[in-house]
């Protein structure tokens, strides 16, 4: 399962070349049968609309994986973190207006997958058991802020992030996690920005019908697994498949998947890319079900660790 790292350049060539994964994109019908996370697509536009943008992120890349081949063994800074969580709620509808426990449900379900603390860890397959990651790091609500708009949906283009555009915009970004729900559109459960990008449009998207506990109507994504995915990537987390046929996710203990996986895949799943046969299809970066997903790696989260070490681009939620 053994994964070479690539080097800056290289992954300056895969953010801007990855492959556009818009299947199961096109409406909202087609989101309830198959997930579909924005953030690879809103990276795109970000490159295209600010080139300093991949020097950033190539330099986050290699300060990563300097902190891997040094032997970086995923200690944190200042011993575990602990993120504050600001949610904005942009509501049209009463029920876009989200309530307060269907919020706290949602900092429930990411205290539980980012410690190991969920009931389907100790699901994950032998295969994978000795590299399943508990990766220790808590999230406390902070703050609600709602807001009553007109719009009918948001896109994806960061406008419930700013202000002069309708939206809310974000609370000390870079010491709090800011999470929006609204109603996105184009069928996208949600999507995140990953480290590197401005702190204006800081933090992570989630359609209310898939925050938290979102209710039986909304399954298959009503576990709150949108979240632990979305956050994922904000704490520079790449697709499991790497957006790319047989891609890499720059993390060296994830199997090489084919593509994204959809729904509940039967176990053993198997890859026809070179050298690992069996994938990772329970991996939170991948795109099954929520209740399909249920680990991280032990590369993931170092990868995650590296972020928030003095020198990462998150460090200042680590003092």
């Amino acid at each position: 399962m053994k994964k070479v790292f690539l080097s800056a350049i290289t992954a300056l060539l895969l953010f801007s070349c990855q492959n556009d994964q818009s299947e199961g994109m096109n409406s909202e019908t087609s989101a309830i049968a198959r997930r579909a996370c924005a953030t690879q697509e809103v990276l795109e536009a970000q490159l295209k609309a600010d080139p300093t943008l991949a020097i950033r992120m190539n330099q986050i890349e290699a300060f990563t994986s300097e902190q891997l081949i040094k032997g970086f063994s995923g200690r944190l800074v200042n011993g575990k973190i602990e993120i504050p969580v600001v949610v904005n709620v942009l509501y049209r509808t009463t029920s876009e207006n989200i309530s307060a426990t269907q919020i706290q449900s949602q900092i429930d379900v990411l205290n539980k997958d980012f410690n190991a603390l969920n009931s389907d860890y100790n699901s994950v397959p032998a295969l994978f058991a000795g590299v399943k990651a508990n990766v220790g790091i808590t999230f406390v609500l902070d703050q609600i802020i709602r807001k009553s708009t007109t719009k009918t949906s948001w896109g994806t283009n960061d406008a419930m992030k700013k202000t002069a555009q309708g939206g809310l915009a974000p609370t000390s970004p870079t010491t709090k996690l800011n999470l929006w729900s609204c109603t996105i559109g184009g069928g996208i459960l949600g999507y995140a920005q990953f480290p590197g990008g401005a702190s204006s449009t800081d933090g992570v998207v989630i359609d209310p019908k898939y925050f938290g506990l979102s209710g039986s109507a909304n399954a298959p994504y009503n576990l709150g697994r949108t979240g632990t995915h979305e956050v994922g990537h904000w704490m520079n987390l790449r697709h499991i498949w790497g957006d790319a046929t047989c891609g890499s996710d720059l993390v060296s203990d994830t199997p090489t998947h084919n593509t994204a996986n959809y729904g509940v895949p039967a176990y053993p799943h198997y890859s026809t890319c070179s050298g690992t046969p069996v994938e990772m299809t329970m991996n939170y970066m991948d795109y099954t079900d929520d209740n399909a997903m249920y680990m991280f790696s032990t590369g993931q989260k170092n990868r995650i660790s590296a972020i928030f070490v003095t020198g990462g681009p998150r460090a200042a939620f680590g003092i």
